[in-house]
């Protein structure tokens, strides 16, 4: 058996190995831990710069009065479900297209790829233009907004989701570019495109200098001139031919196992995100029965849980990127182990931002708002579901490492696991108590299972089969020794 594992090691690996780019050889060779640390290092940065905007911004709009915090509190799980399933999702099943291309050694593919999630990127932008534009007004009425609040959230939401198309290419030639192993190209793209965008918000919002004074629609025309442009320096970058990857529209005829490729991943997760943002979209309409100021509150600390998101996905980018290119090229084992340093890592980092917003919910909520009911909806919520952000960054970053695997059965239960428990025990806590603290019980309860699900399927072997690591013979080649470790 060993000399069996030895002969076909030697032959599968080493060639393959040996045609990789550089970039590539790293993430298939270089120490977990360390390389999985220097690449999340940028994009975790740049992923809390993009939520640090969208901060900014509801700061921006909460000065304009509750009823335009409540209006975008309303927008913010629809927007929020587009950007992570371009950017996560649909965004993931790209990256991870692109890394197991790569690590396979299959380079004219990998170029293929981008242009296909250009594709991709233009027909699923379309349709949520056409479904938010015709829709929004029903959506946001049934989520609990009224009066201003909804007109608020009308004027918000059309004007963002006008320019979806943009926000999709932006996300879609980024996690071309994170598929290759790059984080910093994405990040510089966003960091630089941040710093304009933050001024630039106030001044649409409140008409500063010579821009005119649009209120509550000038967050939203701030958001897609940031996106048109950063699309823009992307193709760029690609087209130019600086990555390892290039965005060529000669001689690349749209091919369906291409597609497939992505879609496998990419739609799978899609649903999975669906469901995630279903579930705030329903708490959110479960804190719509107590009024405005609660579901300000919610929507505020809720913020904070969508503030996870980036950070995890900072650390996912690179796990998809990782756990891609070494099931590309066979090493099952090293993938395996990636996954569970990145999820150790995601788990303490959220632990310990949701134990400090359970301490101090105060410090967050009062960056936004000071009404009292506000205060409280939000403090209740934060002191409840708190505490358990840690299996919610566990359950992310597994996730994500499963979106590099190709293997989404699992989290996708474990999503609807996590709806199922998060509307039927609302549903049930506003009925027999009528208590909002008793909602976010049922969130709590929802997020833990979530965590749960996926570290117990990936721990009994829901990629490969139950997990055996591999013995090193004495004989292996310092090649084979690579593979195995």
């Amino acid at each position: 058996m060993a000399g069996s594992t030895h002969v076909e090691t030697a032959v599968v690996v080493p060639p393959a190995v040996l045609r990789f780019d550089p970039r590539t050889r790293l993430l298939l060779e270089a120490p977990i831990a360390p390389t999985l640390l220097r690449l999340a290092t940028p994009n975790v940065l740049v992923m809390f710069v993009q939520a640090s905007v969208g901060l900014i911004e509801t700061y921006f709009v909460a000065r304009l009065g509750t009823d335009a915090l409540a209006g975008v509190a309303l927008v913010f799980p629809v927007l929020m479900l587009m950007q992570m399933m371009s950017a996560g999702a649909m965004g993931g099943g790209i990256s991870s297209a692109v890394a197991r291309a790569l690590g396979a050694g299959r380079r004219a593919d990998a170029d293929a790829l981008a242009l296909h999630a250009l594709a991709i990127a233009g027909g699923f932008g379309l349709v949520f233009t056409l479904a938010v534009l015709g829709g929004g007004r029903w959506l946001y009425a049934a989520m609990g907004g009224q009066g201003p609040s909804l007109t608020a959230a009308l004027t918000y939401s059309n004007i963002a989701f006008s320019g979806a198309i943009l926000i999709w290419v932006f996300n879609s030639l980024a996690n071309v570019i994170r598929g290759t192993g790059n984080m910093a190209i994405p990040a510089a793209v966003t960091s630089v495109g941040a710093a304009a965008l933050i001024p630039l918000s106030p001044c649409l919002i409140f008409g500063w200098g010579p821009l005119p004074r649009l209120g509550v629609a000038g967050g939203a025309v701030a958001v897609v001139i940031y996106y048109a442009v950063g699309s823009l320096v992307l193709a760029g970058y690609l087209w130019m031919g600086r990555s390892v990857v290039r965005l060529s529209f000669g001689g690349v005829r749209f091919r369906w196992p291409l597609f497939r490729d992505i879609l496998k991943v990419g739609a799978v997760a899609a649903l999975i995100t669906v469901q995630t943002n279903l579930t705030i979209a329903i708490a959110t309409g479960f804190a719509g029965r107590f009024g405005p100021a609660a579901i300000a509150g919610y929507g505020t600390g809720a913020r904070l849980e969508y503030l996870l998101v980036p950070l995890v996905f900072g650390l996912g980018g690179p796990l998809v990127a990782m756990v891609g290119t070494n099931i590309g090229a066979g090493q099952r084992g090293r993938a395996l182990r990636t996954a569970w340093i990145g999820a150790a890592i995601a788990a303490g980092l959220t632990e310990l931002i949701g134990l400090g917003a359970a301490l101090a919910p105060h410090v967050w909520l009062s960056l936004f708002d000071t009404d009292p009911a506000m205060l409280d909806a939000g403090s209740r919520y934060l002191h409840t579901v708190g505490p358990l952000y840690g299996l919610f960054g566990l359950g992310m970053a597994l996730y994500f490492a499963s979106q590099g695997a190709g293997r989404l059965l699992w989290p996708l239960l474990a999503n609807l696991t996590r709806l199922i428990i998060a509307a039927v025990g609302g549903w049930l806590a506003l009925r027999w108590s009528g208590e909002l603290s008793h909602v976010f019980i049922a969130l709590s309860a929802a997020l833990a299972a979530f965590g749960l699900i996926n570290a117990g399927a990936v721990a009994t072997g829901a990629w490969f089969g139950p997990l055996r690591w591999p013995r090193t013979p004495p004989a292996l080649s310092t090649e084979t020794r690579a593979e195995h470790d």
